[in-house]
């Protein structure tokens, strides 16, 4: 029988694909492109179309052979599909590394940048010039045991990381908590609670039962009346897989062995830690330079949030605990600007919300989105859609899965299905997956979303775009490949900016029961919230950066300052919320511990300011402007990382970006 992961349609075959396919397929792929590079090395093939081209084609390939894998291990994961997946990263982190130190690969490389360069297209230099970077960065130059140590250590850090994530969603899936009396579930949502009564009754319990998973955790803390209701769930949350549970979970080890994996492999290469080591692939040139762009912002932002949480403590007319926080601030909201997330759930029916979303980006871009039947997929929850252009020819499209549900990971990202290629023969559109963990729908209401969740939606709709709208034809410089990862962040936080507009929220809002639109009064309010407490949520965001980007900085073998150290020290002197000492929020750090902004998750209030000052653009010259918005889109979406992107930020922008955008949109410009 033909193995599905290698099936070259447009589209990976779920509705063929099985566990026992995953490792042969890893292994003929590797086999086939280790044998296909030799030949191509022996043969003294040379330039461009001889050595590069082939190259992209084959890491093409590749991609698109472990992109189900990585995908389906995170939405549907099995202990069957986890095993097989733990089995292929090591063999894919042995080829990586043998390819980027392979000697004869970058010298070949190295000829076409001497011989070729000038004649070159501009991305095809861009794509040159981060290939020999790569080199370096893994090592090329090394003698061979120091070759043969970094590949060990990229090795064990990718077992590492896959490690974190098992952890963090074994403990996540672990944990439940039974309500027998309906009267601890004041204040709580209906649909929460519904969804609390069929999971009950799906195992057979009397009751409520709530699990651990995102939509639950922000309702309880937002909503639960019953103080030591939000008191267990936000301990569970804080404590997942660390010291405090289970330990077959316990993340402890782990942390410190992949800082310590990390620093030693900078340091083979010859930087002085992992944050410089980082930082080479990144827009921001060094530590001292990441570091006082977010001390500057926490001078800015701490003065607020300290008013805001002073406010917010006299309000509750107690000191507050961080189980509180969220509970009091949507009471302070709803009555300072008398309009809470809850109610205006009814106004954001997801399938309104998917509408008004496609309708702004078919409007800025000239493209048409529209649902495909007949695609396989991997869970009823998912849809696929075509991604159009005006002639009706196929540009790229995405896999759509919105829901919440056991053995899914949490959190909402895009990730690459297929990238695009346009080499010789071969040629393949960008597909894309967009997934969130809202609240499953519940007969015959469809899933209802705070406003929060609408930005959500807009977020990896942007990354989505980014990756859907290339124009390049290579893969590694294709869509968000090769852009720098403190600027990946930018079309998803551009792409929020749309949700709070007037022009917008018309168009994807309209009352669950009637189809009205948001009124124009509420509107008002809810675009008041946007600076509310603007304070404290920019120093939570510089509190998980600084703790980031310090404990890479600063490692050293045998430090006195551990993780919970740096940590403390980080909050003294940003954070305005101070928790309680059982908190070990680093202990399921995704982003940072097992996810690709290590060193990097300043990266979020890096693109912050790009992306607040992109779209001052629309401010200035209307939000459907089009030529602005087809400015937006051949400057930054349909480039990829095929150029630097500070120079295609100033292309769009016409000057370097500037801070007091964002702070004019937080309202701490004054």
């Amino acid at each position: 029988m033909d193995n599905p992961l290698l099936h070259e349609g447009p589209l990976p075959r779920f509705d063929a694909i099985r566990t026992a396919d995953v490792e042969p397929a890893i292994r003929e792929v590797l086999g086939e492109n280790r044998r296909q590079l030799e030949a191509l090395l022996d043969s003294g093939a040379s330039g461009w179309d001889g050595i590069v081209a082939p190259i992209e084609r084959m890491q093409h390939r590749l991609a698109r052979t472990w992109s189900p894998v990585g995908h389906l291990n995170g939405v549907l994961n099995t202990d069957e599909l986890r095993a097989a997946y733990n089995v292929c990263l090591p063999l894919l982190t042995a080829y990586h590394t043998e390819f980027a130190q392979d000697e004869r690969l970058h010298d070949a490389y190295r000829r076409v940048a001497e011989t070729e360069y000038d004649r070159l297209r501009p991305d095809q230099r861009r794509l040159l010039d981060n290939a020999l970077r790569d080199f370096r960065l893994a090592g090329v130059a090394l003698d061979p045991e120091r070759k043969q140590r970094f590949k060990a250590l990229m090795e064990r850090l990718a077992s590492a990381q896959s490690k974190f994530d098992e952890n963090v969603l074994d403990a996540t899936n672990a944990w439940s908590r039974a309500v027998t009396a309906e009267a601890g579930l004041a204040g709580l949502p209906e649909a929460v609670k519904a969804r609390a009564r069929a999971d009950a009754q799906k195992e057979g319990r009397e009751g409520w039962l709530f699990m651990l998973d995102a939509p639950n955790y922000q309702a309880v803390l937002t909503h639960a009346e019953d103080r030591q209701l939000r008191r267990d769930f936000y301990a569970a949350w804080v404590t997942r897989a660390s010291e405090q549970g289970d330990p077959r979970w316990d993340n402890s080890a782990l942390m410190e062995e992949i800082l310590a994996l990390r620093h030693e492999a900078a340091q083979l290469v010859g930087f002085g830690n992992f944050a410089e080591y980082s930082l080479a692939t990144k827009m921001a040139n060094d530590p001292p330079e990441v570091l006082e762009f977010l001390r500057r912002l926490a001078r800015l932002c701490k003065p607020a949030a300290l008013r805001e949480f002073a406010e917010l403590e006299a309000f509750a007319g107690r000191p507050l605990e961080a189980w509180d926080v969220a509970f009091y601030a949507e009471r302070l909201k709803r009555e300072r600007l008398a309009v809470s997330e809850e109610e205006l759930r009814p106004y954001f029916p997801l399938p309104r919300v998917l509408e008004g979303l496609f309708a702004v980006a078919e409007r800025l871009y000239g493209i048409r989105i529209a649902a495909r039947a007949g695609v396989a997929v991997y869970h009823p929850d998912v849809t696929y859609y075509d991604i159009l252009d005006t002639d009706g020819a196929r540009r790229g499209g995405f896999f759509l899965d919105l829901y919440a549900r056991p053995k899914k990971r949490s959190g909402a990202w895009m990730d690459e299905c297929v990238g695009r290629i346009a080499l010789g023969e071969t040629s393949a559109l960008p597909v894309a997956y967009m997934v969130c963990n809202f609240t499953p729908p519940t007969s015959p209401r469809p899933s209802l979303l705070t406003h929060y969740e609408v930005l959500t939606m807009f977020h990896e709709f942007g990354h989505g775009l980014h990756h859907m709208l290339t124009r390049v034809d290579f893969p590694s410089v294709a869509g968000i490949n090769g852009v720098p990862w403190d600027a990946v962040e930018l079309p998803s936080q551009f792409m929020e900016n749309f949700a709070w507009r007037e022009e917008v929220l018309p168009l994807i809002s309209g009352h669950v029961e009637t189809g009205e639109p948001l009124p124009a009064e509420v509107l008002r309010k809810l675009q008041a919230t946007r600076s509310f407490q603007a304070g404290m949520q920019s120093v939570r965001q510089l509190e998980f950066a600084l703790f980031d980007f310090r404990i890479h900085a600063e490692y050293s073998p045998g430090r006195d300052r551990g993780i919970a150290e740096t940590l403390r020290e980080v909050r003294e002197e940003v954070a305005v919320v101070k928790p309680p000492a059982f908190n070990r929020f680093p202990h399921s750090f995704q982003h940072v511990f097992s996810g690709g902004y290590a060193a990097g998750y300043y990266s979020y209030k890096w693109a912050e300011v790009l992306s607040a000052d992109a779209f001052g653009a629309f401010e200035e010259s209307g939000i459907f402007d089009t030529g602005t918005a087809r400015r937006f889109l051949h400057s930054i979406l349909e480039r990829g990382g095929s150029r630097d992107a500070m120079e295609a930020f100033v292309e769009f922008r016409g000057r370097k970006p500037e801070l007091e955008p964002l702070l004019r949109q937080l309202g701490l410009a004054a």
